[in-house]
């Protein structure tokens, strides 16, 4: 088993608050939007090829 393996359940404020410190200081402050505009089309990609993928399925 990985050690890096986290359930969420364990993750509290204090983990979640040191993730994004390590995230601005590693991309910087004007790359998180880009970043986020990034995962956010992705996911609305992933979710439209999902819904697609139903819909061939039903027929």
């Amino acid at each position: 088993m990985s050690t890096l393996f986290i359930p969420l359940g364990i993750i509290g404020p204090w983990q979640i608050i040191l993730i994004v410190v390590i995230v601005l200081l590693l991309f910087g402050g004007k790359k998180i939007p880009e970043l986020m505009r990034g995962l956010g089309s992705g996911l609305k990609e992933f979710k439209n090829a999902s819904k697609d993928e139903t819909t061939e399925k039903k027929n």
